[in-house]
Order: C-alpha cells, then structure tokens, then sequence
C-alpha cells in the first residue's frame, strides 16, 4: 500500500513548527466513578504523540470515547480521566479542551506543547461526516495523522473527512504498522497461506470465509464453525452449537475451496462432554463416533497435530478466533497447540480479535506472532476483502 508515514515526514524535519491533529484511539473502559480500568490504548497511542513532540509540532489529539449523543455532553462522556492518565505517562500538563471544532482553545496551542480535544463523537456532524464539520477540522490543522486502526472501517469525519481536506494526511506509526502487516499478509502473501477462523456461529464469519475461500490455500475453522461444516461433511455433531440453515453456505465454501486445490480441513477426532461445563468429563473421540446426546467443546489430539503440520509448513498465518472452549483446561488443548504451532513456525503471521487476543496472553506468545491487530470490526472488514475508508483515502491522497 503506497501511504504517506508521519515518521518520514519528522524525519525529514516536515512537521517542526506545524499544526499537527492525531486522530487517536483512546476509547479505555471506565468504572461507575469515571477511573480509568485499563490504559493499554492510551500507552499504545503515545509513541505517535511523542514523536509529534519531539519533532517541534504543535500537537492536538483527539479520540472518541464510548457512544455519546452528537451535541449532548455528559459527564462520562468526557475524555477527562484520558487526559490525566496521559499526562501522567508523557510526564507533563496536557489540557483538555472542550467545544473545539470551530478553533476555540486550538489556535493558541504552540509548537512543543500538546493538548486533548474533548471527545469527537460529540461534534454535530462526526458520526455523518458531513463536509461542513470535515472542513472545520481540517482548517484546525497542516498535518493530519490517523493513528487510529480500531476506527479505520468507519468514514466519519475525524477519521476520513478531515484526510479529505487536509492540507496532508498521512498515517500514524500505529496504523502503519496495521496497513504493513494487512498487505503482507494478504496483498501479496508468502505462500501456503493458511487462514483459521473459528468462532460460534458461521453467520458471523460467512462472508469472511467466503472472501478467503477465494484466496488461502488451507482454511482452518474452529469452534462452533467447525460443528457446521462437520454437520455439512455427513457428519454426526450430538447436541452441539451449529447453524443447519446455513450447511449449503458451508458447502459452498468446501466446494470453492477444492475447486482451487485447496481444503477445508474437517476434524478426524474431536473432545466432548455431556454437559457445558468448566467441569464436564472431557472425552476424545473419533470425528464419527460422537454420540446424539455429546457436546463437541474441542478438536482432539489427532486433528490439532494434522492442523499443527500444516501451520508449521505455512509461508503465512491469519489467525481469528480459537478452535474450542479455551476458556475450560479440558478444552483448551486444540487451542493451545495451534498457538503454539503458529509461535514455532517460520511463517509471517497476524493475528486479531478479542478472544484470539486472550488466547495469545494466555499461553504467552506474543513475542512470537509477528503482527497483533489492535481493530475488531476493522480487522474483520479487512479479512472480509474490503478496502478500509481510512486506507482508501490515505492511499488518493499519497497519490495526490
């Protein structure tokens, strides 16, 4: 992807003196007294920051912050608590400003100083994009930097609007590292290229399984995704989560799949209990014994070291979501092999969403994933075949 990078641009000594407007995303949860519960995007967010500093900008960030009402400020709406844990971290005042989009408290804002824009999602117009309140924001600015992934598949107007009129647009170190990651992963992937999307319901995921049928070599699915797709294999699944109106979608994709060479793996054992349950009997199984009144919580032993060959022997791993409860020790194990296959093998891999996330935490190896993605909805777009509006338009605008 050809995009202009806010590092090139403080390297080359292009944002000393400028105004420059950080589109972050500071969206941290909060408790009922407004305190900050956990601050990993905020730390996340500063590198961007600091590096406007260090380059001799007058620094504006902004962020949205939960789902407020456009012109209706409530008091958990603000960015107030963002504004002191940031503060704290940079080690120096950063003032909130409030009702900004029409300047107010942003033109004073001098060159080594940085200030946080009440939350953006209150400005009338944001969630709409409306050219009016685009154009507003990009008169606050000479420099825009969307440093904000988690917001890239929404065209509102702090994350694609102001990239429309400011005078330059360009992408965070955030944000760059997630567009890096996206198009050497699937632009121009290293091949065999294996794809595992797992979750509960095949509806959720169809139209992101549909698009990689057209791309992966291996399409690895998991949890109550995989239960479809064995029920569409001829399969007995007992009593276990799976959507029967979708089999002839599940088909389809199978089909898709062989007609390239390709395949969708189908569990040759699973692990089941009779009850849902952190305390169920855990019990292996081949894929075709499993009895009417059996839950399938797992892929067993003999399917995660089939599925743990493959991954070893893949150019590139997109991983999203885990094969089984993860949550129980009983059946965490289909899981926990493929993590650990996907931290042991030389393919460039990336991996996103919440549950894939903690899973990653849980066995301890992030070290070993090559790219983390930090954007749920956008991250799912992507892997979906669409083109981000943030990326869309960051692209036009690099190419003037």
């Amino acid at each position: 992807m050809n995009f202009i990078r806010f590092s090139d641009l403080c390297a080359q000594g292009l944002a000393k003196g400028q105004r420059v407007f950080i589109r972050a995303d500071l969206n941290v949860p909060l408790d009922a007294y407004g305190r900050i519960t956990e601050d990993t995007r905020i730390r996340a967010s500063v590198p961007c920051i600091q590096m406007a500093l260090d380059a001799g900008a007058a620094v504006m960030v902004t962020s949205h912050l939960g789902r407020p009402v456009e012109g209706e400020f409530k008091p958990e709406d603000s960015l107030a608590a963002v504004a002191q844990r940031l503060g704290e971290i940079l080690k120096r005042d950063v003032p909130l400003v409030s009702n900004w989009a029409d300047g107010a408290g942003v033109v004073s804002v001098k060159p080594g100083e940085v200030v946080l824009l009440e939350n953006c999602r209150l400005n009338i117009g944001e969630k709409k994009n409306t050219e009016t309140l685009a154009r507003k924001l990009a008169a606050l600015c000479d420099i825009f930097v969307h440093d904000a992934f988690g917001t890239a598949h929404r065209a509102e107007a702090s994350t694609y609007g102001i990239a429309q009129y400011a005078k330059t647009a360009c992408a965070g170190p955030l944000l760059a590292a997630e567009m890096d990651a996206i198009s050497k992963a699937l632009t121009n992937p290293r091949r065999p290229l294996v794809a595992i999307v797992a979750g509960s319901k095949v509806s959720t995921k169809l139209t992101i399984l549909k698009a990689l049928a057209n791309n992966v070599d291996q399409l690895i699915v998991g949890g109550g995704i995989a239960n479809t797709f064995m029920l569409a294999a001829g399969l007995n699944i007992g009593k276990s989560l799976a959507e029967k109106d979708l089999l002839a979608e599940a088909t389809a994709v199978i089909e898709a799949m062989k007609a390239r060479g390709a395949a969708v793996p189908i569990p040759v054992d699973v692990v089941t209990a009779k009850t849902f349950s952190a305390t169920a009997t855990a019990t292996i199984k081949a894929a075709n014994d499993v009895a009417d009144d059996d839950l399938i919580l797992d892929i067993g032993p003999q399917t995660t070291a089939i599925l743990a060959a493959q991954l070893m022997a893949a150019g590139t791993i997109v991983w999203n979501g885990p094969v089984g409860v993860f949550e129980f020790d009983a059946f965490s194990h289909g899981t926990e092999g493929i993590a650990r296959a996907i931290a042991a093998s030389r393919a460039f891999s990336i991996a996103g969403g919440g549950d894939t996330v903690a899973a990653i935490a849980k066995y301890s190896i992030a070290h070993q994933v090559d790219y983390i993605s930090t954007g749920g909805g956008a991250f799912l777009e992507v892997l979906e075949g669409k083109t981000l509006p943030a990326f869309d338009i960051l692209q036009q605008r690099a190419a003037g």
